[in-house]
């Protein structure tokens, strides 16, 4: 165990981070004091003391984790990550690439000039040099793929032909291949002589002569079984395998349905190709829950939380956009009924409860429909099913907690009439929520859209709206 393993448990991620921000502010208040001062030696002591707080900033981020480091950077303002990153050794620069979000990576790519953008990609792996490669200058992937020999190269090629969302776009060729016809004692033989394996290796690929994979062999059998024993006798001819074209996510799905962690990648032909590790997976599942979460949000994409005002109001305004013209709407349903309000002041104060209650349901119904869209578990034979289900549950709970909030209107402004009103609107716009909220998901998906786009926003639209309107009709209709 390395000594930056053997601290991880003693400290939180969160301490370590207050440490580089404790650093970062005693650098520049120490800077700010030094340049107030007056002195023939005012330059010297300020370089000093400038050095020796970088000195010790430095050493804290030798001590961490590629990881670790890459968190501090996506918490900190621009001008701070900067610093931090100048920082950081050259030779750990790739390893935080790697690991920071997408926004905060273009920020720190901008901050390098070409010569270190190669030195810090260079000795990546083809899968690792892949997932740069679309955010990095044109001419620093070209010259880093002329550094490549012509497998690396075609490898490369190979990755960066996949969509982001395809199995073959996330498999790495990192791996161990093995006959069938040799025993356990000499395939022991060569991982030894290998010294090290590749990580998240759980298994050896078993494969003929033409590559074609014939089974996997776990490293849990070679190490149990008679070393004299074939590989034949004692591999598992029927391991769970993925062709590169493949969509990413049920790969997910499979991985954790099989409990894998790595899993071999073969084409048409059953040709060993690649493979897919657990370590890919889990960022990929990371990614695509952050990205459900910002989509119901209404946010086009992964924002640095200390990106720039106009970078920010450009990820954000459309949906606001959109959010204001709906707002409009409910407030033209609300003018249509002025004379009502007018009349019965009581009306004002209990829409925005139909409305909100409303709101709530349909954003859950959503979250429900969603989640089983991603799980593979809503399609077109259960979809009536499914929606007879979301209406009964919106049914119940309409009665349930509209007659609880009709009561209390009653008892508020002694008119037992509105208390019924109550009801019969809170019951009917939960009803229309449940409705939309599998409606709108699931139209997303059959245009090809993420489900999740945006639908957070288009339900409190539709329960605004309808909530108003179906409330101030019926006190229209039955109380003036």
């Amino acid at each position: 165990m390395t000594e930056v393993e053997a601290k991880k448990p003693q400290e939180s991620l969160q301490d370590r981070l207050a440490q580089v921000v404790d650093l970062l502010h005693r650098h520049r208040l120490v800077e700010d004091l030094t340049h107030r001062q007056e002195g023939q030696h005012q330059d010297r002591v300020d370089d000093l003391v400038r050095r020796q707080n970088l000195a010790e900033l430095q050493r804290k981020l030798d001590e961490l984790h590629p990881a670790d480091i890459a968190h501090i950077l996506e918490a900190l303002p621009l001008d701070e990550r900067l610093t931090v990153w100048q920082l950081v050794k050259a030779e750990r620069d790739g390893d935080i690439l790697l690991e920071v979000s997408d926004a905060v990576r273009e920020t720190l790519i901008a901050d390098m000039d070409d010569h270190e953008l190669i030195a810090a990609t260079r000795d990546m792996d083809v899968d690792e040099l892949a997932d740069l490669a679309p955010e990095l200058p044109r001419d620093v992937v070209h010259e880093l793929m002329e550094s490549l020999d012509a497998q690396q190269r075609e490898r490369m090629r190979s990755v960066l032909s996949y969509e982001e969302d395809q199995v073959g776009a996330l498999m790495d060729f990192e791996m161990v291949t093995i006959r069938e016809d040799v025993s356990l004692e000499v395939v022991l033989r060569y991982l030894r002589r290998l010294k090290e394996l590749p990580g998240h290796t759980d298994k050896l690929f078993v494969v003929d002569y033409d590559g074609v994979l014939k089974g996997v062999l776990p490293i849990k059998r070679l190490l149990v079984n008679d070393p004299e024993k074939q590989v034949a006798d004692v591999m598992a001819s029927d391991p769970v395998s993925f062709h590169p074209d493949e969509d990413a996510y049920d790969a997910a799905q499979a991985f954790e349905r099989y409990d894998l962690v790595s899993a071999p990648v073969v084409d048409k032909n059953g040709k060993l190709i690649g493979r897919l590790t657990i370590d890919e997976i889990v960022d990929l599942i990371r990614e695509e829950s952050e990205s459900e979460v910002l989509n119901m949000a209404g946010l086009r994409e992964e924002e640095d939380i200390f990106a720039s005002v106009w970078k920010s109001v450009g990820n954000r305004w459309a949906w606001l956009a959109l959010n204001l013209i709906t707002a409009f709407i409910a407030s033209r349903v609300i003018g249509l009924f002025d004379g009502s309000i007018e009349k019965l002041v009581a009306l004002a104060a209990l829409m925005p409860i139909v409305a909100g209650i409303g709101g709530n349901s349909g954003n859950q119904t959503i979250t429900m429909i969603v989640r089983g869209i991603a799980l593979d578990q809503v399609g077109t034979g259960n979809t009536s099913r499914l929606l007879r289900k979301e209406l009964g549950v919106s049914l119940v709970n309409g009665l349930l907690w509209g007659g609880v909030i009709g009561l209390v209107a009653w008892w508020l402004y002694g008119n037992w009439s509105l208390g019924v009103v109550m009801t019969a609107a809170m019951t009917l716009n939960l009803l229309l929520a449940a409705l939309m909220g599998v409606l709108i998901p699931m139209t997303l998906e059959r245009l090809g859209k993420d489900p999740a786009m945006g639908a957070s926003v288009m339900i409190t639209a539709v329960t605004d709206s309808g909530g108003f309107f179906i409330f101030l009709g019926l006190a229209t209709l039955f109380l003036l």
